[in-house]
């Protein structure tokens, strides 16, 4: 019987003990990344048994939109994609070994908890008693971005809906940017980390 109790326990969501806490809109705002020049990351990009490394280039559009691309130092692009500041996604090209819909989906999902670009007063705040939770909706699961209780640090960003599916960590932010991002994935081996380049 206690080996049932547990088995029924684990199949819980892992979101179901947060309560709904007071809203503050501006919580967030201080680790939004503030991308107003182009800036480059060394990243190491590891999806199932392929490794990549290269230069991560986030780069503001005059339309607004946001470039996200990952390429070689000699050049060759991994990937280039456009977040549009309405939600909207480009995929300008994609190195055909990583096109698969399923990887782009996956970027997609990963580069937009990074760029934080939710109507942040959109938000439902929650907590832990412990930390902070702002969830967005997702079409499947939310987005939780995960503060301390007084926001005064990003602790991570979850993608989940019963149970965490991506982990993003952004830390030492300087002048609006965190010195360092890291993606991991729970379900299966992809992962991204970055450490900033200063030019």
């Amino acid at each position: 019987m206690p080996a049932l109790l547990c088995l029924l326990a684990s199949c819980g969501s892992a979101y179901r003990h947060l309560q709904g806490t007071e809203e503050n809109a501006e919580c967030l705002a201080p680790f939004r990344p503030r991308f107003d020049t182009t800036v480059l990351y060394n990243t190491q990009v590891d999806v199932l048994q392929h490794h990549f490394s290269g230069l991560l280039l986030f780069k503001p559009m005059e339309n607004g939109s946001m470039r996200v691309v990952f390429l070689t130092e000699t050049g060759v692009k991994f990937f280039d994609f456009e977040f549009g500041e309405n939600g909207s996604f480009t995929k300008h090209y994609v190195l055909p070994k990583m096109d698969k819909k399923a990887v782009v989906k996956t970027l997609r999902k990963d580069f937009e908890m990074i760029l934080m670009r939710q109507p942040h007063a959109g938000g439902t705040a929650l907590t832990d008693g412990q930390y902070r939770y702002t969830a967005f909706p997702l079409r499947k699961g939310r987005i939780y971005y995960i503060t301390g209780m007084d926001c005064k640090e990003l602790v991570r960003v979850e993608n989940g809906g019963r149970r965490p599916v991506a982990e993003v960590f952004m830390k030492d932010y300087k002048n609006g940017l965190p010195d360092s991002i890291l993606v991991q994935h729970k379900k299966v081996k992809f992962n991204i980390s970055s450490q900033r380049v200063y030019q």
